[in-house]
């Protein structure tokens, strides 16, 4: 994290620590970490948090540096990038975070050798846009303050009844189950909506192409709520037709089909946000459909 501002006639004769909290949206506990393991300093000179400033002023502050830029790796575009975050276009296959099994090969130990912060999570099998953040501060700034709106789009099996609809049914583990989620009316779900629209439907193969927009951020939604409307996504090892745990015998084609596109049928294509480090400033990002499900649509 890095800051380097102009104190602007608003500010003028403000505690340094009320200038982080109002401008730059810092949190009390960030300010303490500032003030004992980075740097701050006005003009050059070492300042403490409580001192005032004046209009004009340089005011400084670092703490872990983490700007230089990511690694550039085939397979993994970088849509955007400054001194704080990226978005990254990910591609199916390839986990976020680093676990057992996946320490090198991992999203974030790929795109850096030091620690980065995702502001949102996408499953290993699920393709598309994530941002990620280069430090601590930033990530808790675009978590609270930047009003992400994420899209999805996913091929689901069957004709759906409405083209058009809300899913607002609350989501619990499955009892005995680590993995498997369900959705739940008796009170033990937290609470899950997603807004859906179909965007067409492919009779010759009964799938549909959806698109879908998250309001609660639940572990499998589209795919738990997709399954409760009796759509389950194309390729869904867990929720799918062929699998083990919701196995069912309405979708003819289903096997084929999912041999086809061999992953989840799930693709996070659009992201629009507020950058709360540039006042006014909206940014917007779109990834088009990779090639393993656009191929069943036959739009390739």
């Amino acid at each position: 994290m890095k800051i380097e501002y102009f104190i602007e006639k608003a500010y003028e004769n403000c505690e340094i620590r009320a200038i982080l909290t109002r401008k730059f949206k810092m949190s009390g506990r960030m300010i303490k970490m500032l003030k004992m393991h980075g740097v701050v300093n006005v003009n050059g000179v070492h300042t403490r948090v409580v001192d005032k400033v004046k209009a004009g002023d340089l005011l400084f502050c670092e703490y872990e540096d983490n700007s230089r830029p990511l690694n550039r790796i085939p397979g993994i575009s970088i849509l955007f990038e400054n001194d704080s975050y990226a978005v990254i276009d990910k591609p199916s296959g390839m986990v976020t975070h680093p676990g057992h099994g996946h320490l090198d090969d991992s999203l974030l130990t790929c795109l850096s050798d030091k620690p980065l912060h995702p502001v949102m999570r996408l499953d290993r099998e699920t393709s598309g846009l994530i941002i990620i953040a280069k430090d601590g501060y930033t990530h808790n700034t675009l978590a609270t303050h930047a009003k992400i709106t994420k899209r999805y789009k996913a091929l689901t099996y069957g004709k759906w009844e409405k083209d058009n609809g809300t899913i607002n049914v609350p989501i619990a583990r499955r009892p005995g189950s680590v993995m498997i989620r369900d959705c739940v009316t008796d009170g033990s779900g937290r609470e899950s909506v997603t807004h859906y629209s179909v965007l067409e439907y492919y009779p010759d193969k009964d799938i549909s192409l959806v698109e879908y927009q998250l309001e609660t951020g639940r572990c499998h939604q589209i795919r738990v709520h997709s399954l409760y409307m009796g759509h389950p996504l194309v390729g869904d090892g867990l929720y799918g037709p062929n699998s083990i745990d919701n196995p069912s015998d309405r979708f003819p084609l289903s096997e084929e089909l999912d041999k086809a596109v061999g992953r989840v049928a799930l693709h996070a294509y659009s992201l629009k946000f507020t950058d709360p480090f540039e006042e006014g400033m909206i940014r917007e990002f779109e990834s088009p459909l990779p090639a393993d499900i656009s191929a069943l649509t036959g739009t390739t």
